[in-house]
Parts: C-alpha cells; structure tokens; sequence
C-alpha cells in the first residue's frame, strides 16, 4: 500500500491563496515566477474567474498557450481571461512584470504546462525549467506592441459557437491593440457572408491554409478575391465541393483569369487542392501559369479535365518539384496520357504520392505513363485502384516498379479477367490471378503494403492504409 507524500510548502502556499481570492487577488504583483504556472492551473482548472483575471494582468512570460490548457473554449474563462487583457491593453502605464505579446488559444506547446497541478514543486526543478523554453522571457519588442491573439478556426454552420463570436466581437472593439492571427481557416458555411465576416477580423496575412467548402466557384470568385489576395503567407489552399451553374465558357475564362491573378500575389503557396474541378476544365492552363512559386502538393479531383489541361501540367515550372499529385476520380480514359507520363519524368526526382485512383485509365493507355513511372525513385505511395487492367498489363505495370525501392504502400485493380457481366470480382477467378501477380511482383521486389482487388474489399470491408501488410482476402 503506498504512502501518499506530505503536501510541499509551495502546495500548500498556493491552496491557501485560492481559498482566499481576494488575498490571491492583491498578491499577485509580488507572487514568484515558480508559483505562477501551476497556480494558474489550479485556478483554471476550479474556474477561480476573479483570480484568471488578476493573474493575465500580471503574467511574466511572453506568451500564454491557452488552448494547450483548455482544449475546448469555455465562454466564461475565456470572459475572464479577456476582461483582465482588456484592462491592460487599456491602461497607459502597464503593469511592471506584465510582458505578454501572444495569447493562443490553438491545441499547440503543452509543454509549456509541463508541471501538473498538485505537483508544483517540480516547477523550481532546472529540468522542468529547460523543458518549458517557451515560458522563457524573450527580449521585448516595445511597450505598446498589439497583442497577437492566435485561435485556429471553423466555421461549421451559422455561427453558434459564442466562444467565438464573444472573441470575434472582443478583437473588433480594440482594433489597433489587437491582432486576431489564424494559421488555419476552414470554412464549411454556404452563405458567403459569414466567411467575410471573420475576414473582415482577421489579419489576413497570417492565414497559412485555407480551405473552403460548399460555394459556387462564380459567387467565391467575385466575393473573396479581395480578401485572397492579401494572404501572402498562404500555403496551403483548399477547394472541396465548389460548384457552379453557367453554362458560358466566355464567362467561366474571365472569371478563372480573376482567380488566376490572384495567385500573382500568393509567394509562398506549396500546397493546392481542387475537388470538383469541373469549373477548370479547359481554362487550367490559366491557372497554373499565374503560379508564382513552387508547388509542392497539387489535387484536382472528381471532376474532368479536357485535353489541353493536361497537356499544360508537364510546361510550368511551377509544377516541377511536385511531392505530391493527386488526380483521383478525374475520368482519363479518353485522354492521351503522354503528357501525364511528361509531367512524371520531369518531377521524378522529387514525387513521393502518386494517386490515379478511379482514373478509369484503360490498359491501351498505360504505356504512355509507365516511363515516367518507373523512374520516380522516391515515390513511397501509389494508389491505381479502380482503373481498366488486364492481367497482362497489371504485370507490365508491377515491372515497371522494380526500381521503386522506397514504395511503401500500393493499390491496384482486380484484372478484367476477374471481373463479371456485372463488372464485380468473380472471387474464384480472382484469387488464383492475384496470386500470380503476386509471384511476378516478388520476382522484381519485395513489396511492404500493397492492396489488389476492390476497394474496399467487399469480403472484409478493408481499404489501403498504413498499417495493412497484404489484402488477403478469400
């Protein structure tokens, strides 16, 4: 039976100033560093509201990570808290030992919180201490500098979230002593006015990803091109389920041509993801060619592309370095696929996910591309699932792989062989043929994950993962 160890001085120090607040309250000014951290937590964690707001006004460190503590807001510690910044940020002379620059309320730095509560002698420790870097004082950089006030967000449905709307309001009335900084903003809402709404608050230069669903590309274009245009530091932008109803392919130029010159602007964007991509089809080229840097990570999915838009993936430097191509879903059965195959060779060096899944690629077809397949010698995923192969041309496409020792995980469709009037697996068919693409893949390499047949499997309902070893269903 273990003897729970006699409470510390400093536990003892702290509880005695949390049942009395008004004695926490006036010692705040002289409280030592050591005893901040967890008395805080120990604060937070009995919601003592009246002492989190004395304790933001004097807090010693640069940077307070709430949102590692409370993973979800809560309305009235999150009025507490502001309430305390707001009588700060309002005062001329600001309190001696208060040096906070950043309040971020993102799931992010838990080791800030490395001292549990209850164990707060651990804070004094040296290694607690070089465990906790970010609670260091870092030099200053003015006496009046705005708060930078870090929250990621997402917009689900008409705002009902009063964390959020209570911070968005808070932020509007102290512009100028406030910055409201998002990395990430996700926005699930059709009407358009809520998503400007929050961009209005927003200091748009700190948005790294953005991504937007369910809004017709015409109305997106002409609402948010002001607003995407001032995200400079933009990386990573998603489209999904955009759609749109015009018929006018004079319009649907001028419009991607607005949408293109946006990206004039966007430096740093790595990443772009289009599904639904209909609304591209023959103006890609438009697109792509108004891209200023790099990209790392491209998808255009569940849609069509016409023949000149694939044609242009292979000219533009831009596309050059891919790690990542994602063309799932995006019919390419009546397309010459040569400049695929181009687009492959010339980002070789550099590709590390392939995916042509549900491409409805035919076997006539697969030539064009297995050149530039096999020589993508860092490509660790390849997904080839729900295409038209036979046997003969799933062994070609298996040999081609030979010299792709990093892949790691690979789909590819059950041969047309196996497949019924229905186009479902005959599974007695199935197995023996599977097992001899099985034999000829392990006559040129080992493989790791690998998933052949549909998916998801019928049989088992498994489907390509990172922990699957073999699709071995019978």
């Amino acid at each position: 039976m273990s003897i729970r160890a006699p409470p510390r001085l400093l536990e003892l120090a702290g509880q005695s100033l949390l049942r009395d607040q008004g004695l926490a309250v006036s010692a705040m000014e002289e409280l030592p560093r050591v005893l901040y951290l967890p008395l805080f937590m120990e604060a937070f964690s009995r919601r003592h509201f009246e002492a989190l707001t004395v304790m933001v006004q004097a807090w010693p460190f640069t940077r307070l990570p709430l949102g590692s503590l409370m993973k979800t807001l809560h309305l009235e510690t999150l009025k507490a808290l502001l309430e305390g910044l707001h009588m700060v940020l309002t005062q001329k002379d600001r309190p001696r030992r208060w040096k906070l620059q950043v309040l971020d309320l993102r799931d992010v730095d838990e080791n800030f919180w490395a001292v549990r509560p209850g164990a707060w002698a651990l804070s004094c420790s040296p290694e607690a201490t070089s465990m906790r870097q970010t609670a260091e004082d870092c030099p200053r950089m003015g006496e009046h500098q705005p708060l930078k006030v870090f929250i990621d967000i997402c917009l689900k449905e008409i705002p009902q979230d009063e964390c959020l709307r209570y911070l968005f309001r808070w932020v509007y009335q102290r512009r100028g002593l406030v910055h409201l900084c998002c990395s990430k903003l996700v926005n699930y809402l059709t009407p358009i006015k809520y998503l400007r709404k929050s961009l209005k608050i927003i200091h748009l230069d700190s948005i790294q990803e953005l991504e937007i669903r369910n809004m017709s590309w015409p109305r997106l274009i002409r609402k948010l091109r002001c607003y995407l245009k001032e995200m400079k530091n933009l990386r990573k932008l998603v489209f999904s389920r955009c759609h749109h109803y015009t018929s006018d392919n004079d319009l649907e130029g001028r419009l991607v041509a607005k949408f293109g010159s946006v990206f004039l602007r966007l430096e740093h964007l790595q990443s772009l993801k289009i599904k639904l991509v209909t609304f591209f089809s023959g103006h890609l080229e438009q697109l792509i060619r108004c891209l200023q840097n790099p990209l790392e990570n491209l998808e255009l999915t569940c849609g069509y592309l016409l023949e000149e838009d694939v044609k242009c993936l292979s000219q533009y430097p831009s596309l050059g370095y891919l790690k990542h191509l994602n063309l799932s879903y995006v019919p390419l059965f009546r397309l010459s696929l040569e400049r695929l195959g181009a687009l492959l060779e010339k980002v070789a060096a550099t590709l590390e996910t392939l995916i042509l899944e549900g491409c409805q690629i035919h076997y006539s077809q697969l030539s064009a591309i297995l050149p530039g397949l096999s020589c993508c010698s860092q490509l660790t995923t390849f997904y080839f699932g729900r295409n038209f192969m036979s046997v003969d041309a799933l062994k070609d496409l298996l040999h081609h792989t030979s010299g792709l020792s990093k892949l790691s995980l690979e789909t590819y469709p059950a041969p047309d062989e196996s497949l019924n009037s229905l186009v479902r697996v005959d599974w007695e068919i199935f197995t023996p043929l599977r097992a001899e693409l099985m034999r000829t893949l392990r006559e040129v390499r080992q493989p790791r994950r690998i998933f052949i047949g549909p998916t998801p499997c019928p049989s088992c309902g498994s489907s390509p993962s990172e922990v699957l070893e073999l699709h071995l269903c019978c």
